[in-house]
């Protein structure tokens, strides 16, 4: 048996969180990569907002500085500047975190962690030793810790369309169109992210407690490319994107363990009220290269304050109870506060007197229902 490699950091999980992090420490500590897939090519999408200026810039695929909420009676055009609105495709992040860090790759399931307080052993199923590291950061989905009150999804399927000729608008970026029809319980929008006029992602996603079957998405891509006045019959789907995000008010363990620290969802990275993560893993990973580099352990702060988790838990009760409607709550939000508060609420930035003010904008009495709904809850 061979001794298992030391390392300073081990990342168990090579996703998208693993990656970022990879891709923001560059050369230097001495990393281990521990997952059973070597992350490669193109497998997925991440669509966010936030200032310019980040070691991402260059990876981008297209940004924008204003993008439309859609529904049945308006179009709003929201300037989200100084923010930007942007999308990165996943070649160029792996591509960069391979390049970055000279990292030991160990393609194997990660089992056991055994922190003895100094030291991480990260064991195979059979127990064979694989790693041992000063710090191991864990990316690997699990449930909260405590259970959510309420237990939402988002999911969707997106289409990335190619055409002929010129059929969209790279200029102009639909970030929720709320045309689709909505589920019975919960709330449906469309996206659409073009590269160019002839490229270009559209995307059906829900916020509701179940999941469909590929047809229903299917049906409901099929229908939303009519919404937009698509002839698809015209259009070429090059690829396909499936994805399901927890959105609960259950709280994740961070830091189970002296030196184990779980990032990206497990760690907390996930908005409850939206299901939105990618920002919150990318101001992870940069904190922690920034503790690396400072001779400090790489221990990134909550990725949300305690009093948005709140928020977010009593959004939560309020749509699953039905006490507000959803596409009514999220057009209400964006009419009555800058564009540029509600995103930065979703990622967390904004001050009290922000918060104040978006609670001020939603609707008073189902808002504070739901909030003494979730008071009571959380004394039973």
């Amino acid at each position: 048996m061979t001794d298992p490699a030391e390392v300073d950091i081990a990342l168990v999980g090579g996703g998208g969180a693993a990656s970022l992090v990879l891709a923001a420490l560059g050369p230097g500590p001495r990393v281990a990569v521990v997952d059973p897939v070597h992350k490669r090519g193109q497998d997925r999408t991440w669509a966010f907002w936030g200032s310019p200026g980040t070691f991402l810039d260059p990876l981008l695929s297209a940004s924008w500085d204003a993008v439309d909420v859609v529904t049945a009676s308006s179009r709003r055009t929201l300037d989200l500047q100084p923010l930007r609105y942007a999308m990165l495709r996943s070649a160029p992040l792996y591509e960069l975190a391979n390049k970055n860090t000279a990292a030991v790759r160990v393609t194997a399931p990660a089992h056991t962690l055994r922190d003895d307080g100094d030291h991480v052993l990260v064991g195979a199923p059979d127990g064979t030793p694989l790693v041992r590291a000063s710090w191991v950061l864990d990316s690997r989905p699990r449930p909260p810790a405590r259970p959510g009150r309420t237990n939402w999804l988002q999911h969707f399927r997106g289409w990335w369309l190619e055409s002929d000729k010129p059929v969209f608008e790279p200029g102009r970026a639909v970030l929720m169109d709320f045309r689709t029809p909505q589920p019975a319980r919960g709330v449906s929008f469309g996206y659409v992210l073009p590269v160019s006029d002839r490229f270009a992602l559209v995307e059906y996603t829900e916020f509701s407690p179940a999941v469909l079957t590929g047809d229903e998405y299917d049906t409901a891509l099929r229908g939303y490319a009519a919404i937009l006045g698509l002839d698809l019959t015209s259009l070429r789907v090059r690829e396909v994107e499936d994805g399901v995000i927890p959105m609960t008010d259950g709280v994740f363990e961070a830091r189970p363990s002296p030196r184990v620290v779980r990032i990206g969802t497990a760690g907390g990275a996930t908005r409850p009220s939206t299901g939105f993560t990618f920002t919150a893993m990318a101001r992870q990973a940069a904190q922690i290269a920034r503790e690396v580099a400072a001779g400090r352990p790489p221990v990134p702060d909550a990725p949300y304050p305690p009093r948005h988790r709140w928020m977010d838990a009593v959004q939560l009760r309020a749509l699953d109870r039905g006490l507000v409607d959803g596409v009514g709550f999220f057009e209400r939000l964006f009419d009555r506060n800058p564009a540029t508060r509600v995103l930065r609420f979703l990622d967390g930035t904004t001050s009290w007197a922000e918060d104040l003010a978006l609670m001020s904008s939603s609707p008073l009495l189902p808002m504070t229902r739901a909030a003494a709904g979730d008071a009571w809850a959380r004394i039973h």
